[in-house]
């Protein structure tokens, strides 16, 4: 395929060109960003800001923002504006979109406030001593809540950038009443205390570090709505039902057990039920298991009793079906043997066994353990003293070959006799 020159692209391949250009005429070949995405607080919360003075700055740059809460330092994530030369600016529409597939209205974003500068090392310098005074407010709050016996897990605390708040989020199943606690902080760290009570999703949110997967929590990285998840979901994905594998750092079930949910529903759909007649290319058959993910069918075939395994796509209507024998068989094995159900086998196996049984108990004539071993144990049982093997066989009229000739010799005697007395 033939490469056609662009004009736009050969200017910009120009080195001579490149190199005219200053950094001071690129930037002014673009306009700049006039709102700006940040993430600020411990809560990781998300806000979209005007900026003051056409400020210039790419992603992860430090600013100090003006928000709902106070003065704060921020993370910039990206920009709104198309021609603000970020190569990852987003559209505001794309925002929005991204907000009502995440959340909507539960989805922590807010609008109101104004980007005032990028952070200088002063203002980085004041946001690390407000980490060290948050440590303070946190212990001292957990001090005051066992001196006042307060049922209530202090969890963590966070300071504005100029100390005119201080936020307390604590844990609690019941109604606590905080008000002298709040009061003795006010008084003591000399700001405003707002007091956020939060769940055991929240709190490993605020504390948490590493998930076993290897990777920092997703409450904690990305995550900003966090949804109920229902047993249902690790059952529909054959997942162990043990709570201890497939619970997360706050105890409850992991919030990934949501990301492939709604794709096993759907793929989960396109299976028949169990115990379902379906038609195969071998013949009609009943529904044994499926498989989610790979799309088969275990059938087990009506003719000859045989499972096979049959792709979705490849289901047919067991009226319609061709019937038993007109295709050759798939590569379950040697096609001429014999497929038996497994109960069937079990079947088979038990009467092979008792076959065996029989076997050894009609050859046992041969090593003196016979059929009369039964009519010596009834003489035992009742009392009598069974018989001996040489004497059973002689009342069977069996015996050794010099008993038999004894015999013979007395009976052709006493024939012999009679008649020459005769």
């Amino acid at each position: 395929m033939s490469i056609f020159p662009l004009e736009v692209f050969e200017e910009d391949a120009d080195p001579a060109r490149r190199d005219a250009m200053t950094l001071e005429e690129q930037l002014a070949a673009t306009d700049p960003p006039k709102t700006f995405v940040v993430r600020f607080g411990r809560m990781k919360q998300i806000g979209e800001y005007e900026s003051r003075d056409g400020i210039r700055a790419g992603c992860g740059s430090k600013f100090v923002v003006r928000t709902h809460r106070g003065i704060e330092l921020a993370t910039m994530l990206t920009t709104t504006c198309s021609n603000g030369g970020c190569p990852t600016s987003v559209s505001r529409s794309e925002i929005r979109s991204y907000i009502e597939a995440s959340g909507g209205k539960d989805y922590p974003f807010y609008d109101r406030g104004k980007v005032l500068r990028v952070a200088t090392p002063d203002d980085l310098r004041a946001f690390t001593e407000r980490e060290g005074d948050a440590n303070a407010l946190a212990a001292k709050a957990r001090e005051l809540a066992g001196f006042y016996n307060l049922e209530m897990k202090i969890v963590d605390a966070e300071m504005t950038l100029e100390s005119e708040r201080g936020v307390v989020y604590y844990q609690s199943e019941s109604r606590v009443d905080f008000r002298e606690l709040a009061q003795d902080l006010g008084a003591e760290f000399r700001c405003r205390i707002d007091m956020r009570q939060v769940g055991s999703r929240d709190e490993a949110r605020l504390v948490a570090d590493y998930e076993r997967c290897g990777q920092h929590c997703c409450c904690k990285n990305f995550l900003k709505v966090l949804k109920p998840v229902s047993m249902r979901s690790a059952k529909q994905q054959k997942a162990t039902l043990d709570p201890l594998k497939i619970s997360g750092r706050c105890g409850r079930l992991m919030c990934c057990l949501r990301y492939e949910d709604q794709t096993y529903k759907e793929l989960k759909a396109k299976l028949p039920h169990r115990k379902t007649r379906v038609g195969t290319m071998f013949g009609p058959g009943i529904v044994q298991d499926g498989q989610i993910l790979t799309q088969l069918v275990r059938v087990r075939l009506e003719d000859d009793g045989r499972d096979v395994a049959v792709p979705v796509e490849e289901l047919l209507d067991p009226d319609a079906c061709p019937a038993p024998g007109e295709h050759s068989t798939m590569d379950f094995g040697d096609p001429s043997e014999e497929r038996i159900p497994p109960s069937e086998k079990k079947k088979k196996k038990k009467s092979r066994r008792r076959r065996g049984r029989n076997e050894d108990r009609a050859e046992s004539p041969k090593d003196g353990k016979d059929g009369g071993g039964k009519k010596r144990r009834r003489r035992r049982r009742k009392g009598g003293k069974p018989a001996s093997e040489p004497a059973a066989q002689a009342a069977e009229g069996g015996g050794t070959k010099k008993k038999r000739r004894r015999r013979r010799r007395r009976k052709g005697g006493g024939s012999s006799g009679e008649a020459g007395s005769a």
